[in-house]
């Protein structure tokens, strides 16, 4: 895991200055910063609003005594999306974008559910508590 971790802290942001570039040189330097801020500022408003959807969701199955497992899922990947259309770069804008969509959101929302079931189901601890 660690290794994998390094390779990604070196290989994307990489990746992430590569698209910047070639698109700077492609539509100019100005239109590429403001481009950025764009997405950043949109990033924000979407996860904002989608957030603020899958609480009022979250809200609503929990006063009809259901578990919210769903919106939690929901949640996480709104997370993760605003965080990545947040962040400087296209290619995690993309992600971002992805991890955002109502309609792209179900198809990762089971890719992460499989992902904790087959961690519990392994036994291994992955939740860090603080005292």
């Amino acid at each position: 895991m660690g290794r994998l971790l390094a390779v990604l802290f070196i290989v994307v942001p990489a990746l992430e200055i590569w698209a910047i570039v070639e698109i700077g040189q492609r539509i100019g330097g100005w239109q590429t910063f403001g481009l950025l801020l764009l997405t950043g500022f949109v990033g924000a408003y979407v996860s904002k609003r989608e957030a603020a959807k899958v609480w009022a969701e979250a809200q609503r199955q929990l006063s009809m005594g259901q578990m919210p497992t769903q919106s939690i899922l929901d949640g996480i990947c709104i997370f993760a999306g605003g965080l990545m259309l947040m962040s400087p770069g296209f290619l995690s804008d993309i992600a971002g974008i992805v991890l955002l969509l109502p309609f792209t959101r179900p198809l990762l929302r089971g890719v992460l559910a499989s992902w904790i079931r087959r961690k519990l189901a392994n036994g291994q601890s992955f939740f860090f508590f603080r005292r």
